[in-house]
């Protein structure tokens, strides 16, 4: 990893200016989570002209259906959804003013145009680290389609929640970097 970076909620572009593809980043304040049928209904409330029932402006969107919180903790585990699955709604978020996503996985090259386009950035979160992530998360509310159960939409209140910047805001692609390298070298 390049650099250990700490980065506080919301963004700001200037936040995001100096971020590179591999440097890892402890984001603390408030980010919300969101799962496709989640994603879904803020596109369709974005594109019918509605009111989103959060503001995303600078936010920051975690791919994650928590698990029921144990005794003591604000979330049960709490590990990454394959973000591709939200590729198709991420577009329309971006353009309304999304600063950053966290989940697993490489992103479509469209989402990769938009994030450029906009200045936002998709974090990696690690895979099977579920529960050391969940201690990051200090407190954890449903706010919006409690009816989704575990995708509903919660804000999460974070202290140096653990991920690593997968894509720049000058489309840099980790994934496809590393691809690449390991093609080079073997």
């Amino acid at each position: 990893m390049e650099n250990e970076i700490h980065l506080q909620t919301p963004l700001k572009t200037e936040d995001l200016e100096n971020l590179k593809i591999g440097d890892k980043v402890f984001i603390s304040g408030i980010i919300y989570t969101a799962r496709d049928a989640a994603h879904k209904r803020l596109v369709d409330l974005i594109e019918d002209g509605k009111d989103l029932p959060i503001n995303i402006e600078g936010q920051i969107i975690y791919f994650v259906g928590p698990a029921p919180a144990k005794p003591g903790m604000a979330i049960g585990s709490a590990g990454p959804t394959t973000s591709y699955r939200m590729d198709p709604y991420s577009p329309i978020l971006l353009d309304a003013g999304l600063k950053g996503m966290i989940g697993k996985g490489p992103r479509n090259q469209e989402v990769i145009d938009f994030m450029k386009k906009n200045k936002a950035v998709y974090f990696a979160a690690i895979g099977g680290a579920a529960v050391v992530i969940a201690q990051s998360i200090k407190k954890a509310e449903i706010i919006a389609y409690e009816d989704l159960g575990a995708e509903a939409i919660r804000k999460l209140e974070v202290e140096n929640f653990p991920c690593i910047v997968a894509n720049d805001i000058y489309g840099n692609d980790l994934y496809q970097k590393g691809v690449k390298e390991y093609q080079i070298n073997n």
